[in-house]
């Protein structure tokens, strides 16, 4: 692995500026592509056919489910492009060195098949306590308790030791690499990769996509300054930091909803 870069650090680019762009460019359309559909869902779900205005059938909650894989696709996209460059790099250099390797597209795929299992998990809680009364037909918290506790269980995690663990495996591309085996040169390999690396994004990043049910599910400001917070902890030096002053201001925020 010496030859893309050290352990922890983003590598220096191997990929041609033309190939990079390419790649960038495919990550900022889809983006794009996950937020134009949240705002046509989100217009949708302001009708009657919104999830809580009557009971949930087949339909509504497949339409919950769609709106949460969307989403997430949405957030986590742009901070997964360190993983899914240095990737395309070693593919590059299988590839100049006449090795089979799998292509990016699939590591891609495992990835975003994570969120979308922990985007089932969302819609099923959303159904939960949409039928429990606990959030409006506006996807909003129907009481102060719930977005407090939101608030303060996810704030709390934010300060523990594995938030902490997966944080530093999303920020390593390589490290992660190496910790898990390396790249993988078959499609199926490749999935189960992106597919791990999904998992542990998951586990870094639940209990800030929790917030959403505390400031609510399709208030869409919110859920760009969440997919904010997300680049940052991922991207940026002060990530680290960041996290456990977010932490922090939530469980403060949460403690103050309740002595309201």
């Amino acid at each position: 692995m010496s030859s893309v870069g050290s352990p922890g650090r983003s590598p220096a680019p191997a990929v041609s500026p033309r190939e990079r762009a390419l790649l960038l460019a495919a990550l900022a359309l889809l983006t794009t592509l996950a937020w134009l559909d949240l705002f046509h869902l989100g217009a949708a779900m302001s009708m009657a056919a919104m999830p809580g205005m009557r009971p949930w059938a087949g339909t509504e909650f497949a339409l919950a489910w769609l709106m949460w894989t969307v989403m997430m696709v949405g957030m986590m996209t742009p901070s997964a492009a360190p993983m899914l460059l240095t990737h395309a790099l070693v593919a590059k250099s299988a590839a100049r060195a006449s090795r089979r390797f799998a292509s990016t597209a699939w590591f891609a795929s495992g990835y975003l098949l994570a969120w979308t299992g922990f985007s089932l998990v969302a819609a099923a809680a959303q159904f939960t306590l949409q039928r429990a009364g606990w959030l409006t037909p506006g996807l909003a918290p129907a009481r102060p308790a719930l977005a407090a506790g939101v608030l303060i269980v996810a704030g709390l995690y934010q300060l523990t030791a594995l938030k902490s663990a997966c944080l530093s495996h999303c920020r390593a591309p390589l490290r992660f690499i190496q910790h898990h085996g390396g790249f993988r040169p078959h499609a199926s390999g490749a999935l189960a990769l992106g597919l791990r690396h999904g998992l542990y994004c998951i586990g870094c990043c639940w209990a800030l996509m929790a917030l959403l049910f505390a400031v609510g599910i399709m208030n869409l400001a919110w859920v760009a300054a969440i997919a904010g917070c997300v680049l940052v902890e991922k991207a940026l030096p002060v990530g680290p930091r960041f996290a456990r002053l977010s932490g922090l201001a939530c469980a403060a925020w949460g403690l103050a909803l309740l002595a309201l």
